[in-house]
């Protein structure tokens, strides 16, 4: 049985995928500042490897990195509410930028389904002006 990562074409599909969603993010004015000026390309292989290992591929990220951990890696960065949404706007635009013969629906919303959970799981910061949570 194949991966889903193979289903969809492999390293070539998900290279794309990343590289069109940080080619959005370097003047993104919500998710630009949270990164590094001197690291985009870091950033940008990281995320390239937990995808294709999430997916399928190979395990690089593991072998570079160790275990996700994607909420404890992610905490330093200040994730409200609208950076999760931009960082989903963004992805969509370069996920609907390769074509259904690539990414057929199924694959497409199982991708989707992922990203949506793991936006919200990410979420480390309350909204501008939500009032502070009271203790019972």
């Amino acid at each position: 049985m194949s991966s889903l990562y193979d289903a969809v074409g492999g390293a070539d599909t998900f290279s794309r995928l990343v590289a069109g969603f940080y080619a959005q993010v370097k003047t993104d004015d919500i998710l630009g500042p949270m990164y590094p000026d001197d690291d985009w390309e870091g950033a940008e292989q990281r995320l390239l490897w937990f995808l294709t290992q999430y997916w399928g591929g190979p395990a690089t990220y593991n072998e570079q990195r160790g275990a996700p951990m994607l909420r404890r890696r992610h905490f330093p960065f200040p994730i409200d509410r609208a950076a999760a949404i931009r960082w989903l706007e963004l992805m969509k635009v370069s996920l609907d930028s390769i074509d259904e013969e690539t990414i057929p629906p199924a694959y497409r919303h199982q991708m989707w389904d992922h990203m949506e959970r793991v936006a919200a799981m990410l979420i480390n910061r309350e909204d501008p002006g939500t009032p502070p949570a009271r203790a019972h």
